[in-house]
């Protein structure tokens, strides 16, 4: 039976890989690449740099255009645009597979980050297996994910001794609010600057975009300092520059160590 594995890269830089991963690579026969456009590029150029560095010599990359996505929806309408992105995807992969994996051959999606964390992989090659039009094994490798990096790179743990700490999304803070029962949250997929809500409570952000690449760039302090308003331009101006961002960051309740 076809063999996928689902490869965590980590988060930009090339050194997260770890030795399970780099020995996946090695063994994978095809490897599936998402176009996201001419602003995502050097996301693209990452990935063949690895594969350059770790794949066997007679390996393939198969690139294909990954579909397009919605991000303006609001949040009545999140859930059905998404659903519909996803099916659109699962339609590329299982092409990908019954088509591009030979016999009992091994393909490979390489996940930015870790494919456990807010990332739609494993979620997608679930609904793929269960069309039933492309059978396959599925290999789970884990990366570095931001969030660690993040951590590292301000060299800070997640969690404050004895509390708890959340890990959610720009939208979902802004509609929830603050977690109750939770002194540090984590904040992914942020479209919306949603730190700027949370000015005049006294909290601390730890904020990093392009983690792990050339481009990082890492701002930290008390968010009332007139940080959170920093963050929003350098942010702005970032985007501006590479067309693309991807941040990061960490809301502390309390006094930090």
């Amino acid at each position: 039976m076809k063999q996928i594995f689902v490869i965590g890269i980590g988060a930009g830089d090339p050194d997260h890989l770890t030795l399970q991963a780099v020995r996946a690579i090695a063994r994978t026969e095809v490897f599936f690449l998402l176009d996201k456009g001419e602003e995502k590029a050097d996301l693209v150029r990452l990935r063949e740099d690895i594969l350059r560095e770790h794949a066997a010599p007679s390996h393939r990359v198969v690139v294909a255009r990954d579909p397009e996505r919605d991000l303006r929806t609001s949040t009545p309408g999140y859930a059905p645009a998404v659903d519909d992105w996803r099916q659109r995807r699962a339609e590329v992969y299982e092409r990908l597979i019954a088509d591009e994996v030979r016999g009992d051959g091994t393909g490979a999606f390489l996940v930015w980050g870790d494919p456990a964390l807010y990332d739609s992989t494993l979620g997608i090659l679930d609904e793929v297996r269960a069309r039933g039009r492309a059978a396959f094994e599925r290999t789970v490798v884990p990366g570095v994910s931001s969030v660690s990096a993040l951590a590292a790179r301000h060299r800070i743990g997640l969690n404050q001794v004895g509390r708890a700490v959340q890990i959610t999304t720009g939208r979902r803070l802004a509609d929830g609010g603050w977690p109750d029962g939770v002194d540090d949250v984590v904040v992914m997929l942020d479209a919306h600057r949603t730190f700027g809500r949370f000015t005049g409570r006294g909290l601390h952000i730890y904020w990093g975009a392009y983690l792990g690449t050339p481009d990082e760039i890492l701002l930290s302090g008390p968010l009332d300092d007139g940080l959170a308003e920093r963050i929003a331009v350098v942010r702005a101006e970032a985007r501006e520059r590479k067309g693309w961002i991807m941040d990061t960051y960490l809301l502390r309740r309390g006094i930090p160590a």
